[in-house]
């Protein structure tokens, strides 16, 4: 059953795809969210195989027909991906909560023999990728005071744009008042679409962009930081049009050296995702180099594209970071973990800029915090504190209400992501590598800190201007 802020963030997701309807899955499970009634399949000969493999599946059963089986829109991309719809579209109204879909579960147990014919997959659920617990960060950001330091603090050095490491951020855009915070004074990019809603309160996640651009000009100065708004509409976007969308931001300004990506998605397989594949296919022939975040789901089932980082031919191309608490120490209670997570980096309780330099901003909390961990640890994590009421949640006091003056603390493997990309592009200065590829793994090999995960120990890289943050007890 779906923990009930997975609920909360579906139909926030739902809000933002007013035209999409979406689907939870496996079941009701918390695992991702997918396209309700349709499939994504390989473009020419494999799509033919599954319009034909699946009309034929679904007129030899009941309940569904097999002449609602056609292109979704047929284009062509440069991810080789075509959208197929299956099932009736009358039944694909927006607004459904939960619950598998029939349709595309038929779909794809009708592929299984031909699958078996092939060795690999012929055809997938178009899932949501996120920014997204359960679909959003660890927690939500929490006003900090601008006398207050951001951790971590700026790192000494100067910036000189013909040295300068290319990082190119793929998230929401930048808030008109980023500028503000001296590190990013060489950041570029989109500016975020609507930072407020009509009555000019701070709409959920639009600062995520720009906090992370934060960490990473403050973790290393010596960056040209591009921030592409790709995952404007609440951090979401289905996974066709994600690859499509990762193709543009790398096309408009060339390839860089490092691509820090704090989105993804589970799919409940060890393959990857179909609908990125072309973009992965390309990435391995460039000197660029993924740093994906591994998720916030406390799970080990694999994040894409995170997960690729264990793959063999994407182990040097792709670095899958996971999180920390506010110590240093032990993994954060919410953090994904497993064999195909590479490092962990602080991720719990950073402060960045975010918004409200100009004027203060209002936001009001969307999630109630819990009685205790979600996922049973024993600390004071983010999942209980500071404490908050949401509007979201079903709680009856009255949502909380803070004010916004430039600096958030805010938690999630979103975050240690960005920190990892800026120790790259940090040691690619300081060591004069012009190979990020190479600049990541000379990192590992000299890094000498570990921390503990689930019971495992496993390489941690701790910049030198973070401090650490008292956990306490729960």
């Amino acid at each position: 059953m779906a923990p009930q802020r997975f609920h909360e963030q579906f139909d926030q997701i739902q809000r933002s795809l007013p035209d999409v309807p979406l689907a939870m899955g496996p079941d009701d499970s918390a695992e991702f969210i997918y396209e309700r009634g349709v499939v994504l399949a390989r473009d020419g000969e494999e799509a033919r195989v599954v319009e034909d493999t699946v009309r034929d599946h679904f007129t030899a059963t009941a309940g569904l027909v097999g002449d609602h089986v056609r292109r979704a829109g047929p284009r062509t991309n440069r991810s080789g991906i075509t959208r197929i719809q299956v099932g009736d579209p009358s039944d694909r109204g927006p607004g459904i909560r939960g619950g598998g879909d029939d349709a595309v579960a038929g779909a794809l147990r009708a592929l299984r023999t031909a699958e078996g014919r092939t060795g690999h997959r012929l055809v997938s659920r178009n899932h949501v990728v996120s920014i997204a617990v359960n679909a959003c960060p660890g927690d939500e950001p929490v006003p900090v005071a601008h006398t207050e330091q951001p951790n971590p603090s700026p790192a000494p050095g100067t910036y000189d744009p013909a040295s300068a490491v290319g990082v190119l951020v793929v998230d929401t855009g930048l808030m008109h008042d980023y500028r503000s915070y001296p590190p990013l004074a060489h950041t570029d990019g989109d500016l975020q679409i609507r930072e407020t809603d009509d009555d000019g309160v701070l709409q959920q996640y639009v600062g995520h962009g720009t906090f992370i651009a934060g960490l990473v000009a403050a973790v290393a100065p010596n960056t040209a930081v591009t921030v592409r708004g790709t995952l404007n509409d609440a951090g979401a976007i289905l996974e066709d049009a994600f690859g499509e969308a990762l193709f543009d931001a790398v096309e408009e300004g060339g390839w860089p050296d490092i691509l820090s990506l704090s989105a993804g998605s589970s799919n409940g397989r060890v393959d990857g995702l179909l609908g990125v594949e072309g973009f992965m296919r390309a990435l391995r022939g460039q000197r660029t180099l993924l740093v994906a975040a591994a998720g916030n789901n406390a799970s080990a089932t694999p994040f894409w594209p995170a997960a690729y980082a264990t793959q063999p031919d994407y182990a040097d191309a792709v670095l899958s970071v996971g999180a920390l608490r506010g110590d240093g120490e032990y993994g954060a209670c919410f953090s994904n973990h497993g064999g195909w997570v590479r490092v962990y980096a602080p991720g719990e309780r950073l402060t960045s800029a975010l918004t409200g330099f100009d004027s203060p901003v209002p936001y009001i909390y969307q999630h109630s915090t819990y009685d205790a961990c979600r996922y049973g640890f024993g600390y004071a994590c983010t999942c209980r504190s500071p404490r908050h009421n949401g509007v979201l949640s079903d709680g009856t006091g009255k949502p909380d209400q803070v004010m916004f003056e430039g600096y958030a603390s805010w938690s999630g493997t979103s975050f240690a992501t960005p920190v990892v990309a800026g120790l790259v592009a940090a040691h690619m200065t300081a060591h004069q590598e012009t190979d990020p590829r190479a600049a990541a793994r000379q990192l590992l090999e000299k890094n000498v800190e570990f921390a503990e995960v689930r019971g495992a120990h496993v390489p941690a890289l701790l910049p030198a201007t973070w401090r650490p943050v008292p956990v306490g007890p729960a």
